[in-house]
Formats: C-alpha cells, sequence, structure tokens
C-alpha cells in the first residue's frame, strides 16, 4: 500500500497538514477535496516524492519512497500534475511515450511494446488520429487528455492525479473517471484532487477534506460527504437535491 505516517508538510511557512496517517490500498480511489490554496496540490507532490515533508514518512510497499531508485519508484507511482514545467516540443505520441521511460531498455528509441501501449492509450483517450500532431498545437483539453494517456502508459501501480478533470468537457470528463474506474478494477490504488463532489460521490470510496482552518478529516466517502460538512469545507452555503437516487449539493447564488 501507500502509506503516510505522521505526515507534517508546509510550504512558504505555512502547514497544510499535521501528523497526516493514512494508507491508500489497492483498488480504493481517494478524493481530496478542499478551497483554493489550501495545499492539495502540495500534498500530493509530497505524496509522490516531489516536496519534503517536515516531519514523517511517506512509504509504498513498505518501503520509504526516497529509498528507491527514481525509475522503480516510476514503474510503481503514476502522477499527473496540473502544471508542467517547461515546452514540449515533439509529437502527441512522442509525449505519450514518455509514460513509458520508466521500462524502457534499448538506449535510443523505444520498443515495439512500448509503441503499442501508447498508441492504446492515445486511442483510450480519443486521440488517435493526432498522434502525429505537435503537441504544442492541441486545444488545453486535448492537451489534458494526451496528459491522462500519458499516465495510463506508464501502467503503475498506484496514481497520483492533481485535477485530473481540468479543461474536460462533460464528455471525456466521463470517458476518463471511467478509464480510471477501469484502472481501480484492476488493481491500482488512486488519489485524485477533485472539485466536483459528484464526481467524488460517485467514484471515490474514501475522501481526504482539507478545510480553511488547517484542520483534515479523511474516511469513508458516503460519511463525510454530507451538507455540512461540505459547507464548512468550502464556506458557502448549499443546497441538497437527490436526482436519480444520487446526492447533489448546489452553491446558493
Amino acid at each position: 500500500m501507500l502509506r503516510t505516517q505522521n505526515l507534517t508538510v508546509a510550504i512558504g511557512g505555512k502547514i497544510i497538514c499535521r501528523e497526516l496517517s493514512f494508507s491508500i490500498r489497492p483498488g480504493e480511489c481517494w478524493g481530496v477535496l478542499g478551497q483554493n490554496g489550501v495545499g492539495k496540490t502540495t500534498l500530493l507532490r509530497t505524496l509522490a516524492g516531489l516536496h519534503q515533508p517536515q516531519v514523517g514518512e511517506v512509504s509504498c510497499a513498505g518501503q520509504p519512497l526516497q529509498d528507491y531508485a527514481r525509475r522503480d519508484l516510476a514503474r510503481r507511482l503514476g502522477v499527473l500534475l496540473q502544471n508542467e514545467d517547461g515546452e514540449f516540443w515533439g509529437s502527441v505520441l512522442d509525449y505519450v511515450l514518455l509514460g513509458r521511460f520508466p521500462y524502457r531498455t534499448a538506449l535510443f528509441g523505444y520498443s515495439a511494446q512500448d509503441e503499442e501501449i501508447a498508441q492504446r492509450a492515445l486511442a483510450q483517450m480519443e486521440l488517435g488520429e493526432l498522434a502525429q500532431r505537435p503537441l504544442n498545437s492541441l486545444s488545453g483539453g486535448e492537451c489534458q487528455r494526451a496528459t491522462i494517456a500519458q499516465a495510463l502508459a506508464q501502467q503503475a501501480q498506484y496514481y497520483l492525479l492533481d485535477e485530473p478533470l481540468q479543461h474536460l468537457d462533460l464528455r471525456h470528463q466521463q470517458q476518463a473517471m471511467r478509464l480510471f474506474m477501469q484502472q481501480r478494477k484492476q488493481g491500482c490504488g488512486l488519489l485524485m484532487v477533485l472539485h466536483d463532489t459528484l464526481w467524488a460521490q460517485r467514484c471515490c470510496d474514501h475522501v481526504l477534506l482539507m478545510f480553511p482552518d488547517g484542520t483534515l478529516q479523511h474516511g469513508a466517502a458516503r460519511e463525510l460527504l454530507t451538507r455540512g460538512n461540505l459547507e464548512a469545507l468550502y464556506q458557502c452555503p448549499l443546497g441538497e437535491t437527490e436526482v436519480d437516487g444520487e446526492r447533489c449539493f448546489i452553491p446558493g447564488v
């Protein structure tokens, strides 16, 4: 499992969590919810080994992240970030093939199997016809789908996804979440930062709520995703209704 033990994380002198201990087991999906600026991205980067905690430890399969070689860790952890540093000047296929880098054995180029896996991931995100287009010629939504395809091509055991639905229209939000749930059924563990509480209710069995005062709650989604908790989380009044047996929380205007 992917586990935190007594994790205290800060950024810019601000503590975003104290003594956080929880575990993501194979086949579980965790949602992280909270207002802008509460530290959701920093927490995800800490879980990925990209940000150093003040106190505590993150481990995968019982081994601290810092003890892994980066290539070995990349076979276990797939990370989708909101923003990536720098520009990528290659094709869409070249970009998705980067997800196969932890498995590459040849000094130059990728194997036929790597190419097949990358092409399959592109097809899953309906980008097959754009494989040879320059990545920087795509729209924001198409780029996001390419990023998801790259993560799928990585074939990791755990996925840490920072706002994976940003820029996506409703059709492609549904498509992406279905693919993530397929990964879950195959035994992957997932943690995703979300802003839509309905997706969290539908797809996450556990949630981690990051409140504005710095407190956190984590546990079963059906117990924590209540009107009272969400109003405290987002500090705005919410209406509650039911559609086809599902609770929906709607901000007042």
